[in-house]
């Protein structure tokens, strides 16, 4: 059974017909052929959020089977992921990536899944990192993995345009790191991924590390240790609420507030100032110069408020938030016969309709949004 088909999926809002003669528009639009608004300002939700980071999943496949993410009692030999036909090309990749450009977008994240399963993922690097925003800028190319399968392919991603990287490593030491990952990798071998990155200059790269209470806590000291000088952010991540297959309950959640307690015995830290809107981490430095670490607070400081992210899914759906209970489907209107114009006239309905803030509503005891079952990270990256 695919657990993430128990996720509620409703088209694309309709746009106004534009007759039969519609055609595609030309690759090089005005902003106003764009959609965007004419006195060039962005196109915000109903919280006046701007959309600036779309994340792409192309797959749904792992080979990796961590307890928060894809357990293996449900992800076991007998899942059925998905057929290969359900899954958008590089083409519908490319072209949705151009759309969403036109809105705002600035930032174009690949994820999975593990993202490295999906075959030739360098020509889908190359075709995206052609792309321009309205203004002639390339978007902001990045990838998200777990390393394991990094080394012997990183040098063509960074060849076809990867611009950065965002590692997952729960754990340094191998016993704590297989049990989180269940998988047969010994973390020497993502630490050679991380390597391989720093080798290529797929810099800054960041190493995401989930903390979970009794299981890796006594790794946050270690991994600091590791990472500092090496020009390598690590970033804590506290344990979400996301999906249903998880078994998440608060009392395993380790708050930021702790790891920086613990850090801060070891180490000096002090702020970072001028943190760019949107961003999910909120960052210290080392006094002594060791570099900065990061901290994603979704569950004690929820940062809703300014988040300017959408999900695509690897069969073509939109996803607003990290905990939605629904998707917009968009792979139906990138296999019709809708031109771009269109496509965008529904897209934009679909931001400017948006009113996610789920963490903030947990966060604030409010009654978080209900009425289905919330999609899985596996199905649209984190």
């Amino acid at each position: 059974m695919l657990i993430m088909r128990e996720s509620r999926v409703i088209p694309l809002q309709a746009a106004p017909s534009m007759g039969r003669e519609a055609r595609p528009l030309p690759p090089a639009w005005s902003a106003h052929a764009h959609g965007a608004p004419l006195d060039g300002s962005p196109l915000l939700d109903t919280l006046a959020r701007p959309l600036r980071d779309l994340r792409i999943s192309v797959t749904d496949r792992c080979n990796f089977r961590c307890g928060y993410c894809m357990p293996r009692e449900v992800y076991g030999p007998g899942h059925r992921f998905m057929p290969q036909a359900t899954l958008l090309s590089f083409e519908e990749i490319e072209r949705a990536s151009r759309l969403f450009l036109s809105l705002g977008v600035r930032k174009l994240r690949l994820t999975g899944g593990e993202p490295l399963m999906r075959r030739d993922l360098d020509q889908l690097v190359r075709l995206l990192a052609a792309l321009r925003t309205p203004d002639g800028s390339p978007p902001e190319l990045t990838l998200t993995t777990n390393a394991a399968l990094l080394a012997p392919k990183v040098a063509a991603l960074k060849a076809a345009g990867l611009q950065r990287i965002t590692i997952s490593l729960d754990a340094l030491d191998d016993a704590v790191f297989r049990r989180m990952s269940d998988a047969d990798v010994p973390v020497a071998q993502v630490l050679q991924g991380i390597d391989a990155a720093l080798a290529v200059g797929l810099m800054p790269i960041k190493v995401n590390m989930v903390v979970q209470k009794g299981v890796n806590e006594d790794q946050i000291l270690p991994m600091a240790r590791h990472f500092r000088h090496t020009g390598v952010e690590l970033r804590f991540i506290e344990y979400m609420d996301v999906g249903q297959t998880n078994g998440w309950r608060m009392d395993q959640v380790v708050p930021s507030q702790e790891v920086v307690r613990r850090l801060s015995e070891a180490f000096e830290l002090a702020p970072v100032l001028n943190q760019a809107p949107g961003e999910t981490a909120r960052r210290l430095r080392y006094a002594d110069g060791g570099g900065t670490v990061g901290f994603i607070s979704s569950v004690t400081e929820a940062f809703c408020g300014d988040c300017n992210r959408l999900r695509l899914s690897t069969d073509g759906r939109l996803y607003t938030c990290l905990f939605a209970t629904e998707g917009h489907d968009l792979r139906a209107a990138l296999r019709g016969d809708e031109a771009d114009a269109q496509i965008l006239n529904r897209l934009q309905s679909l931001w400017r309709a948006r009113t996610d803030q789920y963490s903030a509503q947990r966060g604030q005891a409010l009654p978080a949004p209900t009425g289905g079952r919330r999609i899985e990270m596996s199905y649209i990256g984190g």
